[in-house]
């Protein structure tokens, strides 16, 4: 399990008076078999944490290491599209981001299909799938190149309620079973309730104004008392920091 640890980070684009503070001076520590929910409105720098995270960009200032055993963490990274490659089919796509094609790597890919259900689409495209299934695809593909730590940017923000609940449900499983360490971004603070064991709280211009314990059993029902009391305190603390939730 992934241990991620961020100093002064700070993040500006633009020059002058087009100059834009995305992160201001951000510290904070992951480590262990967690899931952790990045909310906050928009604009607040979610999505640019995270691409600093994964490496897709470099910080203005401040450190970011990320770690296991000693050694550089290995990242996966799920993106708001399933971004499949269309002309390869569903197994192809998979395999395309593996270091080879041996039996034993088809056999992984394989098992992750079939823990979001799609264990019999391998030879199907894209094209041929739902957005919630290109999505399990996404998702299937990012853990089975078996990373140390994994970042989601709000994997199921285009998909159905009901989609979306089912993702959930099967993200959650998949957390459980491979005990990775898990940074997600999402606009929906009850998305994040229900899957998070802490949610970092972000407020326009890239504070990181509040870091918050969810101390409930999994699983989780959205339609449970403790999970929308949980829910509730999480918008309150928004509305004392008063921030527009989105």
């Amino acid at each position: 399990m992934a241990e991620i640890k961020v100093e002064d980070l700070h993040k500006e684009f633009g020059v002058g008076e087009d100059r834009v503070v995305a992160l201001e001076k951000v510290n904070m520590e992951v480590r262990g078999h967690v899931f952790v929910s990045i909310v906050g409105p928009s604009g607040c720098g979610k999505s640019t944490l995270l691409n600093i995270l994964s490496g897709i960009e470099t910080p203005s200032s401040g450190t970011v290491t990320i770690t296991q055993d000693n050694r550089d963490a290995e990242p996966g990274y799920v993106f708001q599209a399933a971004r499949l490659l269309p002309w390869r089919t569903v197994m192809d796509n998979l395999l395309f981001v593996q270091k080879d094609r041996s039996d034993a790597t088809k056999d992984r890919c394989q098992k992750y299909l079939e823990m979001v259900q799609l264990g019999d689409k391998g030879d199907k495209y894209p094209g041929e799938l739902s957005g919630g299934m290109q999505q399990r695809v996404g998702i299937a593909r990012a853990f089975s190149i078996e990373p140390d730590v994994l970042f989601m940017d709000e994997p199921f923000s285009h998909l159905d309620a009901i989609t979306a609940r089912s993702l959930r449900r099967e993200l959650h499983e998949m957390w459980r079973q491979t005990r990775k360490t898990v940074l997600f971004v999402t606009h929906d603070v009850g998305e994040a309730v229900e899957l998070s064991n802490r949610i970092l709280v972000f407020a326009k211009g890239g504070k990181l104004e509040d870091d918050l314990q969810i101390d409930l059993p999994f699983p989780r029902d959205p339609a449970d008392e403790d999970v929308a009391v949980a829910k509730a305190q999480v918008l309150r603390k928004f509305e004392e920091l008063d921030l527009v939730a989105s």
